[in-house]
């Protein structure tokens, strides 16, 4: 059950896993990774996690803790349609966009939530995307860039119906692309594509290979733990 404020705004819930509910309109998941030593009175950095094709919300928030213990309140979030593969049934989003906008009162309700529940940096929510999800991050995030922070697609890349950018709002937006250089779902090069079209519409883009295929490496949370911490500690 997700541990609710209690009216002096002083709680420390162990470090773990949470899962709740929103309505939007249809019930959907949330599941919510605490981290250690949970201050109630430091506005927490949120990252909210969207797993690829086949994954879902438990799945993607396991990669929280591997990211730091410590550093950020997460959330993962289930795609909206099922889908399946080699590991059994599982989710997906809705790559061309048409269900953007379930999906959006999804994404808000939920950072709602967690601000309603913890102590979050309304300055400092960040939307990662895996594989198939970081479509849905970067559209999202280029589409409401006064709303988020930045935008992390890890093995992912831009989708084919990109929204339409909100000048010059659009370029406060830092982006973080890293990406596996033996990739056969999404190819290296067009990862490299995607960041040259971000840094020449004016984004703060950063760009990291790594030794691996569509898979997470360890040195990728590695940059990706630094890349927010000098956000949040304005040495970006």
């Amino acid at each position: 059950m997700m541990p609710t404020r209690l009216e002096t705004g002083l709680f420390r819930p162990s470090e773990g896993f949470y899962a709740s509910t929103v309505d939007c309109p249809r019930r959907l998941p949330v599941v919510t990774f605490l981290p250690t030593g949970y201050e109630p009175n430091y506005p927490y950095p949120l990252i909210v996690f969207f797993h690829g094709q086949g994954g879902s919300e438990e799945q993607v928030v396991r990669l929280a803790p591997r990211l730091s213990r410590r550093n950020y309140i997460c959330v993962g979030l289930r795609g909206l349609h099922q889908a399946a593969d080699r590991h059994g049934t599982g989710y997906a989003w809705d790559m061309d966009g048409r269900a953007d906008a379930y999906a959006e009162e999804y994404v808000f309700r939920a950072v709602e939530q967690a601000q309603e529940t913890y102590r979050i940096h309304a300055g400092r929510i960040f939307l990662a995307g895996f594989c198939e999800g970081a479509g849905l991050a970067y559209r999202l995030g280029l589409t409401y860039p006064n709303k988020f922070g930045g935008v992390i697609a890890l093995n992912g890349q831009l989708p084919q119906q990109r929204p339409l950018l909100s000048w010059p709002d659009a370029r406060r937006l830092q982006v973080f692309i890293g990406h596996g250089i033996a990739n056969a779902t999404v190819p290296l090069s067009v990862a490299k594509r995607d960041w040259r079209m971000l840094y020449l519409a004016g984004l703060d883009v950063e760009f990291h290979t790594y030794p691996t295929t569509h898979r997470i490496h360890s040195a990728m949370l590695r940059d990706l733990n630094r890349w927010v911490m000098n956000i949040v500690t304005n040495r970006r």
